[in-house]
């Protein structure tokens, strides 16, 4: 692989910004547009980003197969444990309003912990089919 100086100044410069953003839309995702899956797909681009300048086995040293693995159950679990709550609370799966004592935080908290779920798990997926079809050829 050809080392291009200026690509890889230009993505270390930018990859804490890509990253800051997706956090932004993630966090922003209850009140307007963003959440979850666009925040997921955010971070995934951005480490898809790092491995087409430094190369594959560069960015699954940041982000080895076990760590992604461990993710996307994690972020499946944590989506699925708000819901099992809820229903330990007495209400519907996923109905947010009793998990904290004033309604109106607790849809807030839920959502963000869904999202926060969804966001995990997309990111994880996404790395893990780039992998998996970016060293398909090498084995």
């Amino acid at each position: 692989m050809r080392e291009y100086l200026i690509l890889r100044v230009i993505t270390k410069l930018l990859f804490p910004f890509i990253l800051l953003f997706g956090l932004y839309v993630q966090f922003h995702g209850d009140f307007g547009p963003g959440g979850g899956f666009q925040a997921g797909v955010i971070f995934a681009a951005s480490f898809i980003l790092y491995s087409m300048v430094f190369g594959v086995q560069a960015a699954q040293r940041v982000l080895p197969d076990g760590i992604l693995r461990g993710a996307i159950a994690g972020g499946l679990l944590l989506y699925a444990l708000v819901g099992v709550v809820d229903l330990m609370l007495g209400v519907n799966y996923l109905d947010y309003s009793p998990m904290l004592t004033n309604p109106k935080d607790g849809q807030h908290l839920g959502i963000f912990l869904v999202e926060l779920g969804v966001g995990i798990t997309v990111a994880s997926v996404m790395m893990t089919m780039f992998f998996t079809f970016a060293t398909w050829r090498e084995e």
